[in-house]
């Protein structure tokens, strides 16, 4: 018995836990659960809980379907709300097969691949995301909650308490933030937690997503992560600070660089640029998705870094400059909808293509990109993003890389998944066409 599970059984004896969960995510990063009592955890802790993975989508088929969800003793958290019978705690759990080795299937151990794959280098991956949101007043209509705009604060907001609440529960919950504020677009706010490493950052959105819908549940009130709920406003994205540290020593750094970035950020930022079209559709995954990168509503549409342009897919920040810790690149095409392990994954996957490689840095976009001339946007070489959904999956199904982060089980069910998606989706007749075509045709 290992000293971490005797730590776990410790602390629920001493706060008289009788409810864990078990939580984990499919292929889409949707959170799954299953409780078990106190009598249950040892058993569990140390051999798993067997459940079936047919009915958990891009799990297993059906006569595969026994597989074992194994919690992890270091995620273990009790929840700050309190159920009939007393507190709650929740683990992260590891997917394996029945004789115990990983479940190709589950995307934490896609991402655990990938992060070995960086330590063998020398590399931790730390992720510092901005997780955007919105309030409505119910799950059926984009009904929003206030006007508010930019770090706008509006005296007794319901929206803001929601959001103050959260925090405090969060920290309360060993996860540290930053800052928080109110966003862009009317209703809509962000969280953001301190920067981490790759994994523990991937539970911690889980878990913040999570916890922003519970408590605005308990409001009345309804939080989604909908990239782009409002049509003309804004949409929700998850702009993702990344750094590679060696030890203590962040291995972006160069003081003697004008931009203080090493060879190795750029090599790695150069890998990302390279491949994104290719990974697009695992870090933007929904069909709304593709409705919030469109050029005017500061969300990145060409393939393109620089150091203070916001429209460019790739920013190098300068809040600090010259400050070690604070070196890092900024993606700014994920969405805070997507499966963060999936996304880490092929995320780090481009950068160490990147670094192994030595691919070349393009020269920085600094103008804003979107009143470029399209003659100007052609001489720059600037590729465009996906238009919808079905293109970035197109060019996903050709790309041996994000096929080797992901491994050939999740690839081939994200690919089924999300075109069934598409299809589903292009067949619909949608108020807008009625509203155009109904009249005059």
């Amino acid at each position: 018995m290992s000293k971490a599970i005797e730590d776990v059984l410790k602390i629920v004896r001493e706060n008289k836990i009788k409810t864990v969960q078990l939580w984990f995510v499919d292929i889409l990063g949707i959170l799954k659960c299953i409780s078990i009592t106190d009598k249950e955890l040892r058993v569990s802790l140390e051999h798993g809980k067997g459940f079936d993975g047919s009915s958990i989508t891009g799990f297993a088929e059906a006569e595969e379907s026994d597989i074992l969800a194994r919690p992890d003793p270091s995620t273990f958290q009790i929840l700050p709300w309190h159920a009939e019978n007393g507190p709650i705690a929740r683990m992260f759990c590891d997917i394996l097969n029945p004789d115990g080795t990983p479940y190709p299937g589950d995307p934490r151990y896609a991402l655990k691949r990938m992060l070995k794959r960086a330590k063998d280098k020398g590399f931790t991956y730390n992720i510092g995301p901005e997780i955007e949101y919105f309030y409505f007043k119910r799950d059926q209509a984009a009904e929003i909650l206030d006007e508010g705009t930019y770090f706008e604060l509006i005296p007794n907001d319901l929206a803001n308490n929601l959001r103050n609440k959260t925090v405090r529960t969060l920290e309360e919950m060993g996860i540290p933030i930053e800052a928080s504020h109110h966003e862009v677009a009317p209703s809509q706010h962000e969280i953001d937690p301190r920067y981490n490493e790759a994994l523990v950052m991937a539970d911690n959105i889980i878990t913040i997503r999570y916890c922003i819908k519970e408590i605005a549940q308990k409001s009345g009130v309804y939080a989604t992560f909908m990239p782009k709920p409002l049509f003309g406003k804004n949409g929700s994205g998850m702009h993702t600070h990344q750094s590679l540290f060696k030890g203590e020593k962040n291995a972006f750094f160069d003081a003697k660089d004008k931009l203080h970035l090493s060879k190795t950020a750029k090599y790695f930022i150069a890998g990302q640029l390279a491949h994104v079209r290719e990974f697009c559709s695992i870090i933007a995954q929904w069909i709304n998705s593709y409705k919030r990168l469109v050029p005017g509503y500061e969300a990145p549409v060409y393939v393109s870094w620089g150091q203070k342009n916001r429209t460019a897919l790739i920013r190098i920040p300068i809040y600090r400059p010259g400050n070690e810790e604070a070196s890092r690149a900024e993606l700014r095409s994920p969405d805070p909808a997507c499966n963060p392990y999936l996304a880490f994954a092929v995320m780090l996957a481009s950068g160490l293509e990147g670094i192994d490689k030595q691919y070349d840095l393009p020269s920085s976009t600094e103008p804003n990109i979107y009143k470029m001339e399209m003659e100007e946007r052609k001489s720059r070489n600037l590729k465009a993003l996906p238009v919808d959904l079905f293109e970035a999956i197109e060019l996903t199904e050709k790309s041996k890389l994000v096929r080797e982060a992901l491994g050939d089980h999740i690839f081939s069910r994200f690919i089924v998944n999300k075109t069934k998606e598409w299809e589903d989706f292009r067949i619909q007749v949608t108020s807008y066409e009625l509203k155009k075509y109904l009249p005059i045709l």
